[in-house]
């Protein structure tokens, strides 16, 4: 809605129909009021374009970030690097888990509302518009790190993420160089733009190289183990199995490994695989695992350094792509038929 005048407080209050109180605890994320009520004036504070403007002058010297997942040695590299990039400023981190977006943009919200932080890191599969607004109403700035999806535009909303089709295009030339031709892929769900991404770079990698992309060498499923097991087990014991899998990710690849196992393949003699990401543990299998790598601690650190230059009111670019890079170890090599 147009406004031909600074939007207040109470012309949020007066769009919401409570008082101007009510607003108030809202945008200073106060827990006493309820969340029909909540609601209705974040509504209010989305449509109207309302702007907290004493978030950006008091800010605390905290980043919050907020993990779907705070289980996996990936978070402990986040951290690492969040927490080195901090420590020039004396800063802190406060780290916190969602399982939703929706929580998220509920009990979330009110609690980083509350603390008044230099900015948000959100390491979370799917932003939304929603929170993005949110956050922006309260002038507090965030970064998506490694978003699943786009995250929204705007002002203080940045994501951080890395080069995914260039990975996926070096880990399928990687297997085409050494000889291979039947090179099988699994990936995560097509509501994951990082898995369509990595998928993309395989399909050009095959492409560019002649070797025709056929559907029976593609599986999706989850970025677990036990997804990996299962799709590679199905992969495995077609008749014309693949030389090769490129599993999209390094857990995937943890999976094929078993799958492997249990049918009696050696890697990388009767079957190559690499995986993706580059985890502490990839290196510790037997035989280690060819990957690809992100910069993990080098994206939480950038993250952080987007936040502390959009306070300083330095130009920041809304959306920074890091480079990634092949890992060679031991379970790639020619396959037993060269």
């Amino acid at each position: 809605m147009a406004q031909d005048h600074r939007t207040t407080l109470s012309d949020v209050a007066n769009a919401a129909q409570v008082s101007v109180a009510t607003v108030s605890k809202v945008v200073n994320g106060k827990t006493d009021i309820s969340s029909d009520t909540r609601e209705k004036v974040e509504q209010a504070i989305e449509q109207l374009g309302y702007f907290h403007s004493k978030q950006s002058n008091h800010p605390s010297e905290f980043i919050d970030m907020a993990f779907h997942h705070l289980d996996s040695s990936w978070t402990i590299d986040l951290l690492r690097g969040a927490t080195e990039a901090l420590k020039p400023s004396h800063a802190r981190i406060v780290v916190s888990q969602a399982n939703s977006t929706e929580e998220l943009c509920g009990e979330w919200l009110e609690e980083v509302a509350a603390r008044r932080p230099l900015g948000v890191i959100v390491v979370f599969s799917k932003p939304t518009i929603t929170l993005a607004k949110r956050l922006a109403s309260r002038q507090i700035p965030c970064v998506y790190l490694d978003p699943w999806g786009t995250p929204a535009s705007g002002p203080g909303i940045m994501s951080v993420q890395t080069d995914n089709w260039s990975g996926g295009v070096f880990a399928t030339r990687h297997l085409i160089e050494l000889g291979h031709r039947a090179i099988a892929t699994i990936t995560g769900p097509t509501s994951v733009m990082c898995a369509n991404a990595r998928l993309d770079g395989y399909r050009n990698a095959l492409t560019e190289a002649g070797i025709p992309v056929q559907e029976k060498y593609i599986r999706r499923g989850e970025f677990t183990q036990d997804s990996g097991y299962t799709l590679a087990m199905d992969l495995l014991e077609q008749d014309d199995r693949p030389t090769a899998i490129f599993a999209q990710s390094d857990f995937l690849a943890f999976g094929v490994y078993r799958a492997a196992h249990v049918l009696n393949l050696r890697i990388p003699q009767d079957l190559s695989v690499i995986g993706y990401d580059d985890i502490p543990t990839s290196q510790l299998l037997t035989p280690p695992l060819t990957t690809i790598a992100q910069p993990t601690s080098q994206m939480a650190a950038a993250a952080v350094h987007m936040i502390q230059d959009y306070r300083a009111g330095k130009s920041v670019d809304e959306r920074l792509i890091m480079p990634t890079s092949l890992v060679l170890r031991e379970s790639t090599a020619a396959p037993a038929t060269l």
